[in-house]
């Protein structure tokens, strides 16, 4: 019975250090390279804001080991209501691994609107096409 107590608090607490870690910080990104089913670390991403007709920077970064940014927002900001753009500079990650793409670069422009407490921008990879969502 206490193993069965102990398995459970832990669980419990995964949940909530995920839970925190998104209330930490609002937007992650992860990118998956569909060719081998694996992670794509190393690939640099740009996280922008729309103001009027122009986009500034907020972040830039690179992917881990498990291609991901789990901070991608400026740390100790709360992300505000507007359209932002992530891009994804596929290209270079493609010319380091020796491998060519159709697509340099993957922008995916988005609206938060306030909804969600944490936005995750995930990114499927392939060397000539490519997806992508509002994950969780």
């Amino acid at each position: 019975m206490n193993m069965l107590k102990t398995l459970l608090a832990g669980a419990l607490l995964c949940g909530l250090s995920s839970a925190a870690l998104a209330a930490v910080n609002p937007l992650s990104v992860h990118v998956l390279n569909l060719q081998d089913g694996l992670p794509s670390p190393g690939v640099s991403v740009t996280l922008e804001k729309k103001s009027g007709e122009t986009w500034n920077t907020l972040n830039t970064g690179s992917t881990n080991e498990q291609g991901r940014i789990p901070e991608l927002y400026p740390a100790g900001k709360d992300l505000e209501k507007g359209t932002y753009r992530v891009t994804f500079k596929t290209g270079d990650w493609f010319k380091q691994h020796k491998g060519a793409t159709f697509f340099p670069e993957v922008p995916v422009i988005f609206e938060a609107d306030g909804s969600v407490p944490h936005y995750h921008i995930p990114l499927l990879l392939s060397p000539y096409g490519f997806s992508t969502y509002r994950g969780n």
